[in-house]
């Protein structure tokens, strides 16, 4: 079992800056790829998107979306992940959750290895530990 707890959440304008932690706990094998995705709330029928994504040895995979606004990085020595997250936008107002597992089994080919694949923040069994969230608001 893994726990992934987030913090970091909270209320800012439009165009600030937040920063969330995670730090995962427990069977660290499970938590090759760390993962951070959100949903809005209140808005049943869209699925809960990925945003970043990183492996252990810090390679990071990101969703077009947010590309060139956030940045996720790891220290291992302080068992943290980091998504820091500037030029806030209304629309990157949800609740944010950390994952924590594997590359996504629909990435790993047939056959081969997952070490070599990244940690695309997919909706995927890979991410197989969940937090509870945490809120980020952004007003205009």
């Amino acid at each position: 079992q893994v726990q992934t707890p987030e913090s970091g959440g909270g209320s800012v304008q439009s165009g600030g800056s937040l920063r969330l932690s995670c730090s995962p706990s427990g069977d660290t094998r499970s938590s090759y790829c760390i993962g951070w995705f959100r949903q809005t709330p209140g808005n049943a029928g869209k699925k809960r998107e990925g945003v970043a994504g990183i492996d252990r040895d810090g390679k990071t995979a990101y969703t077009d979306s947010v590309k060139g606004r956030f940045t996720i990085s790891r220290d291992n020595a302080k068992n943290t992940v980091y998504l820091q997250m500037s030029n806030l936008k209304r629309e990157d107002t949800a609740v944010y959750y950390c994952a924590a597992g594997l590359p996504p089994w629909a990435d790993v080919p047939s056959g081969g290895s997952w070490s070599a694949v990244p940690c695309r923040p997919a909706i995927d069994p890979g991410y197989k530990y969940w937090g509870q969230g945490t809120q980020v608001t952004v007003s205009s």
